[in-house]
């Protein structure tokens, strides 16, 4: 169903886009960064290493070229999605379709063993794949139902619904994992089986509160028949949009800047986990509780963050704002190789946190508040995500080679120091305060 009856800058509509983060953010939280690498760690507790397709993969150089390999096919896939959606006027549907994919194929992990590794892994590359997919369509409604000067909020607001979300609903997998007995889970491993629960959880989570946001966020305009040539029809779309594009130096200057940062800090934040599972002491039987109660840390405190940062960019500008967090990630980036001990990881965690959320949500709100008044919003935005995806290709692969090369997370993790600190470098050649000189809002 569908309620067109709200218009631009409606509250009710952009808290219903807000809520989709509610949703989705389980992903992330739980299959990306806390449980499931965690889960995926305790698999190869006797041996790091697995024989796949005839070569001898260490265990995180394997789920690394795999994300990456998932993020080569969303880079070719999704524009042309993009293209086809704006055409058709239904991008509601590919994020409905995204997302119940998503959703099953979360369900699905709950089969991931050693014994199942090929299931397992195609489960995982598709609960990725969706997941990804799905955000160009739903950030693409950013500049289609909050008006120039509420972006940055909304956009704020989204990331921190969805850290708060996601958090619920860790708290709960949490409990499984500590206490399986009390949920009637038990057996040789129950600990492992209540994770395997837990991936369940979040395709449910993930599905039944979506179905808000899609009551209410609007088809774009009016839907054209399926036709023969609607894939041709999409591809012109999308080259309409790229010509389009390609007149905006602004745009131009800031993709750039957005794909050698975000390569690192996505990057980084897809390995976290594996890193603390691997590269910290923790004492005997704390390991899974100190993971978790980390990631929690981070999820809590980057609620904030995102606010935060969206009020410092109303004082000193969105570019500005995005170079100081370029380089505060340098500097965390130094900070983890040194770190050895719990109380070091909790620390980090907590400033990773506090610029997690604001980096995220600003480089989202910065770009939408670059695009001209259109309604090829999803094809622009598809040039967004097709960066994203392709710098965390580049970032994944790097870290992955220099992983199976040296043997270390922490000696590979400095090579996104220097990114983080070239994309601080592009950002301050885009010379823009607000967005005010760039399209009058009507």
């Amino acid at each position: 169903m569908t309620n067109n009856k709200y218009k631009k800058g409606d509250q009710k509509l952009l808290n219903a886009w807000a809520v989709y983060d509610w949703a989705n953010s389980a992903y992330p939280l739980v299959i990306s960064s806390a449980v499931f690498p965690i889960y995926y760690g305790a698999l190869f507790f006797d041996d790091l290493y697995i024989e796949l397709l005839g070569f001898n993969f260490k265990n995180t150089a394997l789920i690394s070229f795999l994300t990456a390999f998932a993020f080569v096919i969303l880079s070719f896939i999704t524009p042309l999605l993009s293209g086809i959606a704006d055409y058709m006027g239904n991008k509601k549907t590919f994020l409905k379709i995204f997302c119940y994919v998503g959703s099953l194929s979360c369900m699905g992990l709950y089969w991931f063993d050693l014994t199942n590794i090929y299931i397992g892994l195609s489960f995982y590359f598709l609960a990725l794949i969706s997941f990804w997919a799905s955000l160009v369509f739903y950030n693409s409604y950013l500049p289609d139902i909050a008006l120039k000067h509420q972006q940055d909020y909304i956009s704020a607001k989204g990331y921190a619904l969805g850290y708060f979300g996601s958090v619920l609903l860790l708290i709960f997998d949490l409990a499984m994992v500590m206490y399986p007995e009390n949920f009637g889970i038990t057996g040789e491993n129950p600990e492992l089986l209540a994770m395997r629960y837990s991936f369940i959880s979040v395709g449910i989570w993930w599905i039944s509160f979506s179905q808000y946001s899609f009551y209410f966020l609007p088809d774009q305009k009016e839907k054209k028949k399926i036709i023969k040539d609607v894939v041709w029809n999409g591809f012109k779309e999308l080259v309409e949009v790229w010509n389009e594009l390609k007149k905006i130096t602004v745009i131009k200057k800031y993709l750039i800047a957005f794909f050698i940062y975000s390569s690192a800090l996505q990057t980084v934040l897809l390995i976290a986990a594996y890193f603390g599972e691997q590269e910290i002491n923790w004492p005997n039987d704390e390991k899974t509780i100190g993971l978790i109660v980390s990631i929690l840390l981070i999820q809590l405190i980057a609620m904030f963050g995102a606010i935060m940062t969206s009020k410092l960019s109303e004082k000193y500008g969105n570019i500005y704002t995005l170079v100081i967090l370029n380089i505060i990630w340098a500097l965390l980036c130094v900070g983890g190789y040194f770190i050895t001990e719990p109380i070091e990881f909790y620390i980090a965690a907590a400033f990773v946190g506090l610029v997690m959320g604001g980096i995220q949500a600003l480089s989202r709100s910065t770009f939408s508040k670059m695009i001209p008044e259109t309604e090829n919003t999803t094809s622009y935005f598809s040039f967004y995500d097709v960066s994203q995806k392709v710098s965390i290709v580049f970032g994944m692969t790097l870290f992955a080679f220099a992983d199976q090369i040296t043997g270390s997370m922490r000696t590979s993790i400095l090579i996104f120091v220097f990114i983080f600190l070239i994309g601080a470098l592009l950002l301050k050649r885009i010379k823009i305060k607000n967005f005010k000189s760039l399209w009058h809002e009507t």
